[in-house]
């Protein structure tokens, strides 16, 4: 058996997220129903991360186990032409046979978008949490410097999270402008996360942008270690998981 490593880009407005699952459409079932057309056998693929409904990857990384009988450009040019507009698998590589997406990789990195503006743009919409009001850029980046190192993050925990410890480890995270005026991103990256922990982080740091509360009650939730003590859980449209590192 060959260990295929893919690389895959998505939108994911239209699907019920990563996980296969019986109330919607996923990335997952729709790559695999692709990918066992082309190869003629079942195929199982393992994800790096699994991303909520309509949350976006612009580098995903998945692996699964095949009979090697195709090769690799056609794995990703047959895919793609079997495959949505939405779905695009950017690379393939052969990895060895223990590899796993998920417990190889050494660090995730997600970035949220915010669009800071009177009118919502038609353009961004899908992919920017439309923000009226204007918002304290250095207190939303003084918050998240509370959040980076090891920490309890049951305070960031989604409902329904099945990980066994809620203690995770964020490298950075920092606030960066882009070349769209008004366009700006939430940028965290770390070794692992729970579950709706960054869109979690990101509606209580903006909380603090808006002047809701102070940056450093940011770091008075993280003590809390309770999920009622956060803000609100930000939309999913404007998360993307960004790069996955090994």
């Amino acid at each position: 058996m060959r260990r295929v490593k893919l690389t895959v880009s998505y939108d994911g407005t239209a699907y019920a997220g990563w996980q296969v699952q019986p109330n919607g459409p996923t990335i997952q079932a729709t790559m695999e129903e692709a990918l066992a057309r082309i190869l003629q056998e079942p195929v199982r693929i393992r994800a790096a991360g699994r991303t909520d409904a309509g949350v976006h990857a612009r580098e995903q990384v998945v692996d699964f186990a095949d009979a090697g009988a195709r090769d690799l450009e056609t794995i990703v040019h047959g895919g793609n032409a079997l495959l949505p507009p939405a779905i695009r698998i950017l690379s393939a590589s052969v990895a060895p046979e223990t590899f796993d997406a998920r417990r190889h990789a050494t660090e995730k990195e997600y970035r949220y978008f915010l669009y800071l503006s009177p009118v919502d743009s038609p353009f961004l919409s899908r992919y920017a949490w439309h923000i009226e009001k204007p918002l304290d850029l250095d207190a939303v980046r003084e918050g998240l410097s509370h959040l980076v190192g090891e920490h309890d993050f049951s305070s960031f925990r989604g409902q329904g999270c099945n990980a066994i410890s809620p203690v995770r480890t964020i490298f950075r995270a920092d606030v960066a402008k882009h070349d769209v005026p008004g366009l700006i991103s939430i940028d965290v990256a770390g070794a692992g996360f729970l579950r709706h922990m960054v869109r979690n982080i990101v509606g209580t740091v903006v909380s603090a942008g808006k002047g809701k509360h102070s940056a450093d009650y940011v770091g008075e939730i993280l003590q809390a270690r309770n999920r009622s003590a956060a803000g609100v859980n930000a939309p999913p449209h404007g998360l993307f998981l960004w790069r996955v590192s090994y």
